[in-house]
């Protein structure tokens, strides 16, 4: 499909990189625009390759007619005035898990995992589930490894997981899957897609391209995933917290599935409903391909759970340290309230979406004192003030985490949820999730040396 085109790559990171280093030995000629500095070693590669990189912040003056296809960056908004001009002059935009798709071998059996939260935690365990069982599989998307850096790799009749966020989804128009899951759908990202109805249109995309014969995994508790799968042609399996009408259910200290207790929840070392659901959905997409209850059980009694999503960090002085940094939105971090009993310090703030602090109401009753920083620190202190909270200001995650330790009581948690995006401060949620894992480990050695 690419072959001897001309392409235009639009933002660089690592899903433009993966794409243009690809597409080099394809396309006739490849341009990558970015207006940020980029490391001279993956430019001066590219180069190397034959593609051309542009650093500029004005890359509408180097968009012309003569491009064939534009391979835009997930995070660059829906409306820059670049892609309108792609528009009028009838270019089409697609995303980089488009182009990887495309050069597929035959018989790939792709599972794609989408939801506002639990996705990442979703597609590991699918991921180690496989593996475990012997079956040929990758992993790659959204969870941080473009597919086109890996396609080479993948062989006819391999198995394919994907993590594909909104934005991605957005870029999609031939890619399909076998199995499509959706673990659950909340207001989040409006920034990007500009409205909830369009983040729903958006997320419904991952079914586009269903047949009777592919399946769909779907939250029967959550009514935003059920009215966007009314009309889908797929064959529908459900999963539910509490629901025996669901295939996949928890009642009695057990998984069920289909009407049988399947695994017992003590059996499971990551706890919580939250992860109970991202199991079952695990579950429901591996059976079918013939993943075997033995393989299931070994994988969960020794799965601990994926880095920066209610990571466990360290115990010092009986105060419990939790690195939540991947909840980048309301709903992920209520989830994390609502996975403790015990008094929180909870560290939240970030990048400013305009997101609204009061969604967090009926989550923060066990919430002894909130730290803040970043961009939305004011706000979040407002409400704070609001609700009577206790509210300390900092302007780091240093000195986040060394008020939290100072104020913590024995066997309180200090947790890290930001409910915001990290770009403000951090090129990433895992750099800031390493930052606050570095603080913890610097009072440990405090600690230490002090007994010593």
């Amino acid at each position: 499909m690419f072959d001897n085109k001309k392409i235009f790559v639009f933002g660089m990171a690592r899903s433009g990189y993966a794409a243009s280093k690809f597409l080099a030995s394809h396309a006739s000629s490849i341009l990558v625009t970015d207006s940020k500095e980029q490391e001279i070693e993956k430019v001066k590669e590219l180069n190397e390759l034959g593609v051309e990189v542009a650093i500029t912040k004005e890359p509408m003056e180097l968009l012309d007619e003569t491009y064939d296809v534009i391979v835009k960056n997930p995070g660059i908004p829906r409306d820059h005035p670049l892609l309108k001009k792609a528009k009028k002059l009838n270019i089409p935009v697609i995303g980089e898990l488009e182009v990887g798709y495309h050069y597929l071998p035959k018989n790939v059996k792709i599972i794609g995992v989408t939801g506002s939260n639990g996705k990442t935690t979703t597609v590991t365990i699918l991921y180690e589930l496989m593996k475990e069982q012997g079956l040929p599989v990758h992993l790659a998307g959204n969870i941080g490894t473009p597919l086109c850096e890996i396609v080479s790799d993948i062989k006819e009749g391999d198995f394919l997981v994907l993590e594909i966020s909104d934005h991605q989804l957005y870029d999609l128009y031939q890619l399909k899957t076998d199995v499509s899951v959706v673990t659950n759908l909340s207001e989040v990202h409006l920034d990007f897609n500009g409205s909830f109805e369009n983040y729903l249109k958006t997320k419904k995309r991952i079914f586009q391209n269903h047949t009777k014969k592919d399946l769909a995994i779907l939250n029967l508790d959550n009514s935003y995933v059920l009215d966007i799968s009314k009309e889908i042609p797929s064959q529908k399996i459900y999963f539910s917290s509490s629901d025996e009408k669901a295939d996949a259910y928890v009642k009695d200290a057990h998984i069920y599935v289909h009407g049988k207790p399947f695994i017992e929840l003590s059996d499971i070392r990551v706890q919580g409903m939250h992860n109970y659901e991202n199991i079952m959905c695990a579950i429901l997409a591996t059976i079918p391909f013939g993943v075997t209850r033995e393989t299931i059980l070994q994988v969960l009694q020794n799965f601990g759970g994926v880095e920066h999503r209610l990571e466990f960090v360290d115990r010092i002085d009986e105060k419990t340290f939790y690195n939540d940094s991947k909840s980048t939105n309301n709903e992920a971090t209520i989830t994390a309230l609502h996975s403790f009993q015990d008094p929180i310090l909870l560290i939240m703030g970030g990048l400013e979406r305009g997101q609204d602090f009061h969604e967090l109401d009926g989550s923060m009753d066990h919430v002894k004192v909130v730290i803040t920083l970043g961009e939305t620190k004011d706000r979040i202190q407002a409400y704070c003030k609001e609700r009577n909270m206790d509210c300390v200001v900092v302007n780091t995650i240093e000195e986040a985490v060394r008020a939290g330790f100072d104020l913590a009581s024995p066997h309180d948690i200090i947790l890290l949820s930001p409910a915001c995006a990290s770009w403000d401060m951090y090129p990433s949620f895992e750099a800031r999730g390493d930052d606050f894992k570095k603080q913890v480990e610097k009072i440990r050695e405090e600690r230490e040396h002090v007994k010593n």
